[in-house]
């Protein structure tokens, strides 16, 4: 098959891409950049803006599925820039789909879309979880608007299937752990709680086969079709024990501090003033929606994924947090 991927330079892009490649597809990466990464595996790369209609129907000529990958993500920016990225952009992927007769729409989508600020417990350990309510980031506010437009567009000639992986993480990360990393050197991580919530990640590789199998899977009328999947190791743990475990595998300090959920709240509340206010560049340390992210329990059962396209996790968090410190220690080697 000849696949695009949007965001394809991405981590979880580059693994996607990677992956396909690794099982005789053809593969094609949307995204904004150039990538040598791509280039070296044989990647064929179109540059451009997802929020351009054009350029997106340009790129999925003549393919036979598209795993929508790119997004805006982080948690902090104006709503415009968010909407017109995962909203309009995503509307511009299934468009282009429709127009040129494409089969299959893997959407990369986030647990983020079932967050509640005001119930945060509910769903722990279930299969299905409503879309969240009161979202304090328009990252989430979006992404939830652009994962229910894929599965309404799911019929007899576009197949379409959403994927929410859990904080993905693994060697070849240059965002989570090593900003987390950064941090914890600088000692400027905290817990928000007392750090016993239990959380769901995903090491990298599992992120990609979840993907691979829902492609192998998907189809008009298949039983995954036109639904939403958690993903995630399915090996829930303590944020506390998590990130120790993380920050040791790439040889960074432990984290001993915590502040509370109402300290961090309000921290949050005030930068999120003081940002545009004072015209501070970067994201601001803590906003109200990450305080409540790293409080509150995220973690949802496997069964529906593993029921509906074969998902079973092949890298358990401790082999994962070996093969983690083993590249963070070859990469320290060669750093002069």
């Amino acid at each position: 098959m000849k696949i695009l991927v949007t965001g394809g330079g991405g981590f979880l892009g580059q693994a996607l891409c990677k992956g396909l490649i690794a099982r005789g597809h053809q593969v094609l990466a949307f995204n904004r950049g150039h990538y040598p990464a791509l280039q070296a595996m044989g990647v064929g790369q179109i540059r451009g803006d997802l929020a351009d209609a054009q350029a997106v129907l340009h790129a999925v000529a003549g393919v036979d599925a598209v795993f929508h990958n790119g997004a805006k993500a982080g948690a902090w920016g104006s709503y415009d820039s968010y909407h017109q990225a995962n909203v309009v952009g995503t509307d511009n992927v299934i468009a282009a789909c429709r127009a040129h007769g494409v089969g299959k729409l893997v959407y990369t989508s986030t647990p983020s879309v079932t967050h509640r600020a005001t119930h945060p417990v509910e769903g722990l350990g279930a299969d299905e979880v409503p879309y969240g309510e009161n979202f304090q980031a328009p990252y989430a506010a979006t992404k939830a608007i652009a994962e229910q437009r894929v599965l309404a567009a799911n019929d007899a000639k576009l197949a379409t299937v959403a994927l929410r992986p859990r904080l993905i993480w693994g060697p070849g990360d240059l965002q989570l752990v090593p900003r987390l990393a950064e941090r914890a050197r600088a000692d400027r991580l905290r817990f928000v709680g007392d750090g016993q919530n239990k959380v769901d990640t995903t090491y990298i590789d599992n992120a990609a086969l979840a993907h691979f199998l829902a492609l192998e899977h998907l189809a008009p009328g298949a039983a995954c079709a036109g639904k939403a999947y958690f993903i995630s190791n399915g090996e829930p743990l303590p944020m506390r024990e998590l990130l120790n475990k993380l920050l040791a595998a790439v040889d960074a300090p432990p984290v001993t501090k915590s502040i509370s959920f109402k300290a961090a709240y309000r921290i949050g509340a005030v930068c999120e003033r003081l940002w545009p206010l004072l015209r501070l560049r970067g994201e601001p340390p803590m906003t109200r929606f990450l305080a409540e992210q790293l409080c509150t329990p995220h973690w949802y059962s496997m069964e529906p994924a593993r029921r509906d396209f074969g998902y079973v996790p092949l890298v358990s968090i401790e082999e994962g947090l070996a093969r983690l410190a083993s590249s963070s220690n070859a990469q320290d080697s060669i750093t002069p």
